[in-house]
């Protein structure tokens, strides 16, 4: 008996039940999709950690290195396993050309490596340590996902030939938030290239057990031991790995979630519909003595059905789905090896969700038990409170045409039934605005404020070579004179002794200069202004556990140095972990040179960038646009292919609840519409009362949406963005996107999807209609 009532009831409302089933399927592939990726985004970082034996703590450090020193320490320190020093050979990337391709505009610093005898493997496409051999060169990964090299290539690297042979998967540096690369290359080949470049070392620790990687830390930095570099650890390799693939996601699941919740916006519409269509045969069952919870059982049933199969399908997309977006994952990282567990993760995230919209539907029909008997069959339907339009009265109008006036009544009459569409307007505008404001905020070039780095045409740095300090001086001289400048600065970074509470040392690097001329974005407090005054990044000052107003000591070669913390910036270079100070630089080991320069015309750019290049072959030259899109180059392809998929999501949405809704108003309106049409409109008037009551809910909805999108929206995006330093995060909003092209989109959607719905709502039977 149920199986035929389920049977005819979704036959005999195949558009209604197709749409609903839509929804669930969509919200469900959304869901089992983030679920899948996850699963395979850490279960492919895992192998590649395992398989290549990542270290647990890198110190990388230019110039002269004591492995004596180094090699007491990791036998006198009981948490360490292994440990080992390889060699990373810095090659100015104008000498390396992949093809037919030349790195000299990549913002990476390049390099050349031998395999590891012991851990820190490079990996080839199976996760397998690769053996080169003489003349065989294996390019990063990376380069291959943008099209720089592929294998057969010819390569020359400072006049030597090489083959691409194949590419190498990096636990360390594969992502492009890494600012090195690392090429390899035999041994007999490497040592015939080390003229061409400067060495720098990879100092690299496993220990025994990885919850003591805080106190080696502390350790290693307290010893004086060589610390000219960045400070890398494990969870820091695992996060990068993660940032790109992981962002995606992350919108992915709020997308998710948002549509789940428009999803079941949608069946209370599709079910508040049913029911009104069904009145007067709920109160015949109940005059007849069937009990409530039977009925209720009925309209369960097949909801039951539409969500399974909407849910079976959403399944199912999600596998075809997942195919594509996880193929960014595999050449990064390669295979997870969670093929099982990730489809129990589907699984798991679709019976959820199939649980949670009958335990919904369960709370909708309980209104079943305020049905009287007596009034579903008088009236054939419930008869609605309206409130709040005694002032608003037809006769007195003066200003609004007589449809859009009897539209607005409408709304200001049934507040709570426009609220609920209300609430998916804003969310669906909220889906839309919100991946594509993080898209525009991470390829805009003020972002670079973000990176420890102030708003400028270009930069320029200076490392991995000898009198860095001197160099500096010289291209600053070489600014000054050049009229096609406008503004400049030149940082020097020195190495510092910093004195902590328990009276141990620890190495920190401070960048010295005029920051007031590209200033950062500053989450706390000022830039640092005066000699006495230190500014600290984000995760460096969470780490020291300093706030501002605190006092930090600095041992120098001319003692004591008393500093007082004068604000917290965001910072995502060099693990995030910098500080910033304005006294004079030269008292201490110069680590690095970064010069920051604006130009008169903009359009001098690649000119001025071959000129700075050529003039100073020490320094790499860089349009800050281009280190951004080379930077975060991957996290925006991943960031756009979300906005792109979250924008179409948004309009059908949009689309499919406002033919919903309106089918469920017309269904609501037949007395209402009976009427007018006794008093002379026609169905154009009809029509068009519907289109103002959408357009004013549209427009309303959309306003919200947008202030939503901008704050809560900006907040979420903050959150995740902050894990890797940067604070006081704010979007960068494209106004032609955010408040004209996104806005119309959602408008269209709404006013196609109101005609086709009002198209025959003139078509009642108004002596019929009346009398019900």
């Amino acid at each position: 008996m149920n199986h035929k009532i389920i049977r005819r009831d979704i036959t005999g409302n195949k558009i209604i039940s197709f749409i609903t089933v839509l929804f669930i399927a969509a919200a469900a592939m959304l869901l089992s999709l983030a679920g899948i990726l996850v699963i395979h985004l850490f279960g492919s970082i895992d192998s590649l950690m395992k398989d290549a034996k990542t270290p647990h703590f890198m110190q990388m450090h230019a110039g002269d290195i004591a492995f004596e020193e180094l090699e007491r320490f990791a036998q006198a320190n009981g948490d360490v396993e292994d440990f080992q020093v390889l060699e990373f050979l810095n090659v100015n990337n104008e000498k390396i050309k992949l093809g037919e391709n030349s790195l000299t505009a990549s913002v990476q610093d390049n390099g050349f490596s031998v395999q590891s005898s012991r851990f820190d493997f490079l990996l080839d496409e199976t996760n397998k340590p690769v053996q080169p051999k003489d003349g065989e060169l294996f390019v990063p990964v990376s380069y291959n996902r943008d099209g720089t090299a592929k294998v057969g290539d010819k390569a020359v690297v400072d006049g030597k030939t090489f083959v691409v042979a194949g590419f190498v998967r990096d636990s360390q540096m594969n992502s492009t938030l890494a600012s090195s690369k690392r090429f390899l290359v035999s041994a007999g080949d490497y040592e015939r290239m080390r003229a061409s470049g400067s060495v720098e070392y990879l100092i690299e620790f496993r220990l025994k057990d990885l919850s003591d990687l805080s106190d080696f830390e502390a350790a290693y930095s307290a010893s004086e031991l060589p610390a000219n570099g960045p400070t890398l650890t494990w969870p820091l390799f695992r996060m990068i790995s993660a940032v790109s693939d992981g962002i995606m996601i992350a919108v992915i699941l709020l997308v998710s979630v948002l549509v789940i919740f428009i999803s079941l916006l949608c069946i209370r519409f599709t079910l508040l519909a049913k029911i009104e269509d069904d009145y007067r045969e709920i109160g015949v069952m109940k005059a007849i003595g069937i009990r409530v919870s039977d009925i209720r059982s009925i309209y369960l049933s097949v909801y039951a059905v539409l969500a399974a199969v909407g849910c079976g399908a959403g399944f199912l997309l999600s596998l075809v789905f997942s195919g594509p977006l996880q193929e960014s994952i595999r050449v990064n990282l390669g295979e997870s090896g969670k093929d099982t567990l990730s489809l129990l993760a589907g699984i798991v995230g679709i019976l959820l969700l199939f649980f949670f919209i009958l335990f919904c539907i369960n709370r909708i029909l309980k209104k079943f038990h305020r049905i009287s008997a007596v009034q579903a069959i008088r009236q054939g339907a419930e008869q609605e409170k309206v409130y709040g339009t005694k002032k608003c009265k037809l006769s007195k109008n003066r200003w609004l045409s007589t449809n859009l006036f009897l539209g607005v009544k409408d709304i200001l009459a049934r507040k709570r039934l426009y609220i609920t569409i209300l609430l998916v307007i804003i969310l669906s505008c909220f889906i839309m605005v919100v991946p594509q404001n993080l898209y525009h905020t991470i390829s805009d070039s003020s972002f670079i404020t973000y990176l420890g780095v102030g708003r400028c045409n270009l930069r320029m740095d200076i490392q991995q070579t000898d009198k860095i300090e001197e160099k500096a001086v010289n291209v600053g001289e070489y600014l000054e004179q050049d009229t096609a400048v406008e503004t400049y600065a030149v940082f020097v970074t020195e190495i510092f002794s910093l004195e902590q509470k328990d009276g141990t040392t620890e190495h920190i690097k401070i960048e010295l200069g005029n920051h007031g001329v590209f200033p950062l974005q500053y989450a706390q407090g000022k830039m640092p202004s005066s000699a006495d005054e230190l500014a600290l990044s984000v995760l460096y000052a969470k780490e020291l556990g300093k706030e501002v107003g605190d006092e930090i000591t600095l041992l120098t070669d001319e003692g004591e140095k008393h500093l007082t913390v004068c604000g917290i910036y965001s910072d995502i270079t060099n693990g995030g972990k910098t500080a910033k100070a304005a006294f004079t630089p030269g008292t201490q080991e110069t680590a690095r040179s970064t010069v920051c320069v604006n130009l008169r015309e903009p359009d001098l750019l690649s000119e001025k960038i071959s000129e700075y290049g050529d003039t100073f072959p020490y320094a790499k030259v860089s349009g800050i646009e281009t280190y951004v899109s080379q930077t975060f180059g991957q996290t925006l392809r991943s960031v756009k292919t979300a906005s792109v998929g979250a924008a179409f999501v948004a309009v059908a949405v949009t689309l499919l609840v406002i033919l919903l809704f309106i089918k469920l108003l017309i269904s609501k309106d037949r007395y209402s519409i009976a009427v007018l049409k006794s008093m002379g409109y026609t169905d154009s008037d009809i029509s068009m009362q519907y289109v103002w009551r959408s357009a004013a809910v549209m427009l309303l909805g959309i306003l919200l949406g947008t202030i939503l999108a901008g704050t809560l929206g900006e907040r979420m995006a903050g959150a995740a963005i902050s894990s890797l330093g940067a604070a006081a995060f704010q979007f960068t909003v494209n106004p032609l996107s955010a408040f004209v092209l996104s806005p119309a989109i959602l408008i269209f959607a709404a006013l196609t999807a109101t005609i086709i719905g009002t198209a025959k709502a003139g078509n009642v039977c108004i002596s019929q209609s009346i009398k019900e």
